[in-house]
């Protein structure tokens, strides 16, 4: 199983890193795995980076251009995906600070739903250490 978590970026943070993707995805990280007692620091440098998510506006969008599609069902707050034919099950998960995905396998087609919302976004799975910007995302 695989989980990503996509950030909407800062435009001056895409100019610094864009090429450099990794020192992003290693600041992102350092946020991620830190503990309790250092909250602060990492809401600090987690708000430097990132813009916050209209969580309302993304999942109207999500809702408007998927309801039609037979593989998309939406429960309370999820957004699921389940294509038998592409052997895919993925839920999204729209908070104000992140997207949260996670798929059966490596390609999810809220990526691609994603990259036509906003190219920015900055995917990351720290379990296996991937990372790419959504608008460098081929399917």
């Amino acid at each position: 199983m695989r989980v990503y978590f996509i950030f909407d970026i800062k435009v001056e943070f895409i100019n610094l890193y864009y090429g450099n993707e990794i020192i992003l995805y290693n600041i992102l990280k350092q946020v991620y795995k830190l503990d309790e007692y250092e909250l602060t620091y990492a809401y600090n440098i987690f708000n430097q980076i990132i813009n916050k998510i209209d969580k309302t506006k993304l999942d109207r969008y999500l809702y408007i251009k998927l309801h039609q599609n037979i593989p998309y069902s939406k429960k309370n707050n999820i957004h699921i995906y389940n294509n038998l034919y592409k052997d895919e099950v993925s839920r999204l998960l729209v908070k104000r600070s992140y997207i949260k995905i996670e798929c059966e396998n490596k390609h999810s087609s809220f990526l691609e739903v994603l990259k036509n919302y906003n190219q920015s976004l900055f995917v990351c799975d720290f379990k296996n250490q991937d990372y790419f910007f959504l608008k460098d995302y081929n399917i």
